[in-house]
């Protein structure tokens, strides 16, 4: 494995692979490709609507994905790894205060300008490291994912994973999800349910910007 403690972005994806190759039956819905995210707009560094994690978070993700598949779920992720550049189109965003278009989608009850202070967005994403994942659970048997409270990327309380304002199911879906990824070696965070890191990350101290491109793995 290679080692890197930079202090700019690293463009060397040689670290890492496609989702779907470790785990062929996963649903993508990568937001950050679409303009179906708070933002808009397709985000900068997203060139292809595919997954992509460090080896050993894809392993990981792998035996999270045959654990689920026992209770009859599979797993439906909406991003992996994110560039830099992505998190810098965030941050450009966040200064212009007249673009509030997906306000009422995405975060109807905080204003645009506290959403970095309160942890919804950072200026320095785990995602860019390669070993995190925003994820949730699909029903085999209804063909839908499971009523998790709140939808991804939904910035609120009601979106921290141990918010008790939602039904007993929803609180129930949660800690299954919760449950399956810490098992398998990942860690969360407090104020969205739907995301989780590696805790044993490969390059902990390392930010990528290499587009999320499966040419550009393969090259």
């Amino acid at each position: 494995m290679a080692s890197y403690h930079m202090r700019d972005p690293v463009m060397d994806p040689s670290g890492f692979v496609l989702l779907s190759d470790h785990v062929p039956g996963i649903i993508q819905e990568i937001r950050y490709f679409s303009t179906y995210n708070f933002v808009g707009d397709r985000i900068d560094g997203y060139e292809e609507p595919c997954a992509v994690l460090t080896r050993e978070a894809a392993r990981a993700v792998k035996e999270v994905a045959n654990n689920a598949a026992v209770m009859g779920y599979r797993l439906k992720v909406f991003d992996t790894y994110r560039p830099a550049c992505a998190v810098r189109h965030f941050v450009r965003w966040g200064i212009e205060d007249l673009d509030l278009r997906m306000k009422p989608f995405f975060y109807p009850d905080i204003e645009k300008q506290d959403l970095f202070k309160l942890g919804y967005i950072a200026s320095r994403s785990s995602h860019s490291r390669g070993s995190t994942i925003d994820l949730t659970l699909f029903d085999m048997t209804t063909g839908r994912e499971l009523d998790m409270g709140s939808p991804f990327d939904y910035f609120s309380d009601m979106s921290h994973p141990d918010c008790r304002d939602i039904t007993d199911e929803q609180y129930e879906n949660r800690m299954r999800l919760r449950e399956l990824m810490l098992s398998n070696g990942f860690k969360p965070i407090d104020c969205e349910w739907w995301h989780f890191t590696l805790a044993d990350e490969p390059y902990p101290d390392t930010y990528f910007d290499f587009p999320v491109s499966s040419a550009y793995l393969r090259r």
